[in-house]
């Protein structure tokens, strides 16, 4: 068995005006892929969200995608909640994992 991390973020622009929520299995790449806006025409890059400002590591794969629907379906408010929490100051988390 493979001892593989999942995990669920947020992401969101330099005004904080717009938030992402995805899950990968890779974190360190998927940001990059973000921040290299590698898909042109995506939502992320259409939006310049280029700040990691939550991640939260789950089990499984199925446990990142049910959480990942679990903050998607939340309002802002819960979202903003999530973020304070773990990073009252909205700072760019990703310099955490590179």
């Amino acid at each position: 068995m493979r001892d593989t991390h999942h995990y669920t973020y947020i992401m969101t622009n330099i005004r904080h005006t717009v938030l992402y929520t995805g899950m990968t299995s890779n974190l360190v790449k998927r940001i990059e892929s973000h921040k290299e806006k590698v898909i042109e025409k995506s939502f992320t890059a259409r939006y310049n969200l280029n700040k990691l400002v939550y991640f939260e590591q789950c089990s499984t794969r199925q446990q990142a995608l049910e959480r990942e629907k679990q903050i998607k379906a939340g309002s802002r408010k819960k979202k903003e909640s999530l973020i304070n929490k773990m990073n009252p100051e909205w700072e760019d988390l990703s310099g955490l994992l590179f």
